[in-house]
């Protein structure tokens, strides 16, 4: 296990690091989308930007465009009648345009209710979100749900 913190007068004081821009700029979509706050989030992607929605139900597939993608996002919304709640673990960089996030979506759907850990894979190129690829824990569970 690494141990980051460092022996200072007797006190263990850990040292931080500042954020990559670009999990800056995935935390600052999440908040947004929290808040349904379509405004930021439209800010924060291209007008061609893509997501990915694994499976096969009424959410899978390639929605390509901005507009497409906020459609998306009001439909998750409207189909789970708001109750939709995201608690985002980890934001990861490599430096080079990609993020990965790892998150636990929970959510109820008339008698269905789910609680799934996903991931999102961003590319990022100009400080904006090209391309989104959804993964999750269990897609049939996530069919189930979605169907």
């Amino acid at each position: 296990m690494m141990d980051n913190g460092q022996e200072i007068s007797g006190r263990k004081v850990w040292i931080t690091m500042s954020e990559h821009p670009d999990c800056a700029l995935v935390r600052r979509g999440y908040t947004a989308f929290a808040a349904g706050d379509m405004n930021t989030l439209s800010e924060l992607i291209t007008a061609d930007a893509v997501y990915h929605v694994p499976g096969d139900n009424i959410l899978s597939g390639h929605h390509k465009g901005r507009d497409a993608i906020l459609e998306l996002f009001r439909r998750m919304g409207e189909e789970t009648a708001g109750t939709m709640q995201i608690q985002l673990e980890a934001v990861l960089a490599d430096g080079r345009g990609h993020v990965m996030s790892f998150h636990t979506a929970r959510a109820d759907r008339g008698d269905r209710g789910i609680e799934i850990r996903q991931g999102l894979f961003f590319r990022i190129v100009g400080g904006k979100v090209t391309d989104i690829d959804e993964c999750v824990e269990d897609i049939e569970e996530e069919n189930t749900f979605w169907r």
